[in-house]
């Protein structure tokens, strides 16, 4: 009686050995489910990785942004790999693009939602991901993907792929998206925390301050006055690390704020992505 090889017998084999899907299928296959086994006809044929790539850095990739027709919907995803070869290979590139357009046009929740939805019939986006593992050799990993809902998203892509952007803002008009493009190349400059300072997560508040206070101490300033001098150095934080209030990287004599109210009083940014490897 043929043994039944389930999709879990197969993914099991393939963290395990690195090996392709297909790879993996037709050794459990010749081993009648044998895990052990499948591992050593994949070992004799060459296709199992001595070195499990659990433990490897894939710190280089694609990251593609994009909108969908109206511009209403923008959404992002980074494909990492381990090298800048595999990562300027088409095919890799074109596994991207795949993965963006299934994205856009299906808008997951969340990434797992995004792994689990087909890639082709019978492969799923997080198996696709899986097999390349074995077919490149690399730790391959889908690690991000954002969305965002606006009446505008503009989206910026690096020419190296390696930084995309998503920029909401909160009208719509064909006339805001080159303004909304330079913003986006603003954000992959000047990486801002958050849209404003009301934004700012009060943990990276709290640690601002206590980092302000010991520098103050360290300058020998008196302790009734640190907590002062603290807040004034956290302002400062504030207009550099936060976007409406930096300098406008093509004009410094305005903010990023005062650059968008330039084409409508009321134009701003609600929201922003930013994605780099």
């Amino acid at each position: 009686m043929e043994a039944k090889i389930s999709a879990a017998d197969i993914n099991k084999l393939r963290q395990t050995t690195g090996a392709g899907m297909m790879d993996c299928k037709k050794a459990l296959e010749e081993a009648e489910g044998d895990q052990d086994k499948a591992v050593d006809i994949l070992r004799k044929k060459g296709i199992a990785k001595a070195a499990k790539r659990e433990d490897r850095e894939a710190t280089e990739g694609v990251v593609i942004a994009m909108t969908n027709s109206d511009k209403s919907i923008g959404i992002v995803v980074a494909l990492n790999c381990e090298t800048d070869f595999v990562a300027r290979n088409e095919n890799f590139i074109g596994i991207t693009q795949k993965i963006a357009d299934i994205a856009i046009e299906n808008l997951p929740e969340n990434l797992e939602a995004l792994l689990a939805l087909p890639y082709e019939t019978g492969v799923t986006i997080g198996e696709k991901v899986g097999e390349q593992n074995g077919i490149i050799g690399e730790k391959i990993e889908l690690s991000r993907y954002e969305k965002i809902h606006a009446p505008m998203v503009v989206t910026y892509n690096h020419s190296n792929n390696k930084r995309s952007v998503l920029v909401a803002l909160n009208k719509l008009n064909d006339a805001f998206e080159a303004a909304g493009r330079d913003v986006a190349m603003q954000i992959a400059a000047m990486n801002p925390v958050s849209v404003s300072k009301d934004d700012v997560a009060p943990s990276i508040i709290e640690k601002e301050i206590e980092i302000g206070k010991e520098l103050a101490r360290n300058e020998g300033k008196a302790e009734d006055m640190l907590e002062k001098i603290a807040l004034g150095r956290l302002n400062k934080f504030f207009q550099e690390s936060t976007l409406l209030s930096q300098k406008f990287v093509k004009n410094n004599d305005q903010t990023v704020e005062q650059f968008l109210k330039s084409f409508d009083k009321e134009l701003t940014v609600t929201a922003f992505h930013h994605v780099s490897l």
